[in-house]
């Protein structure tokens, strides 16, 4: 079995499990997935960034040529998903009235286990407590220029869980694959393999120019053409190694939160 943290049935810290594929292990009594009452197990600050996909950059390389940048980022592009954001495995993501459909980014979520400032490389992973699966829900949107605050904060767009995996069960993150699926039909595949900056120098980089403190989460990018979904649609991440996040859209008249 796996060992993880999760925050269940109104818990306001973490706690041990343990998990296979079957049943969850807690406080000595076995669960099913759907017997637990979920919340995210962050409860930091989230951070997302951006073109740390190889297929995604090379898909904006024309237009960062343009003004007013004419280069490439040389630095990590990073952006909030702030409290309101923050949602659990199996609740519902609630549509605001005036969204019809929404881009459904799976990622990996890297959940920081002790401050991290001006960090190198070589010692970066010494600051991970473990791995979680992120769905980096947003509003379509072509604008990468401007601040993005509408299109990522709606409330309940951030979807964490079920748990964070303890780290000394990933040995190796960037080989994992992130599968994507949309009321049961496969709709998207992504190795992490592919990431610009590995999750060592991703971490170095980032920390370089800011802390980030025991319990945020640093989402390790966004996937190029990011699939859809709409209310009444039930959306499942899968992280090999990590776990599975799923939740329903359903419609409604403002946002859903956690």
């Amino acid at each position: 079995m796996y060992q993880g943290k999760a925050r269940v049935c109104g818990s306001s810290n973490t706690e041990n499990i343990r998990m296979n594929d079957s049943q969850i292990i807690w406080n000595g009594k076995r669960y099913k997935d759907d017997e637990i009452s979920w919340q995210s197990p962050v409860t930091g600050t989230v951070y997302g960034t951006i073109f740390n996909f190889k297929e995604q950059l090379d898909a904006m390389n024309s237009k960062f040529k343009q003004e007013p940048y004419q280069a490439e980022p040389n630095r990590p592009i990073l952006y909030v998903k702030p409290r309101n954001t923050i949602n659990a495995h199996l609740h519902e993501v609630q549509l605001p009235s005036d969204v019809k459909e929404v881009q459904i980014n799976a990622t990996l979520g890297i959940v920081i286990g002790r401050n991290a400032t001006n960090i190198s490389e070589q010692e970066a992973l010494n600051y991970v407590e473990g791995y979680t699966v992120v769905n980096d829900v947003t509003v379509p949107h072509d604008n990468f220029y401007r601040p993005n605050i509408k299109n990522k904060v709606r409330d309940g767009f951030c979807p964490v869980g079920p748990w964070i995996m303890e780290k000394r069960e990933v040995p190796n993150p960037e080989q994992l694959m992130v599968w994507t699926f949309i009321n049961d039909e496969l709709v998207q595949v992504q190795n992490l393999n592919d990431l610009v900056r590995p999750i060592p120098k991703l971490l170095a980089d980032v920390t370089e120019f800011m802390t980030l403190f025991k319990g945020d989460m640093l989402l390790v990018g966004v996937p190029h053409n990011p699939p859809t979904a709409t209310a009444g649609d039930t959306v499942r991440i899968e992280i090999d190694q990590i776990g599975c996040l799923e939740n329903t859209f359903v419609a409604d008249v403002g946002g859903g939160r956690l």
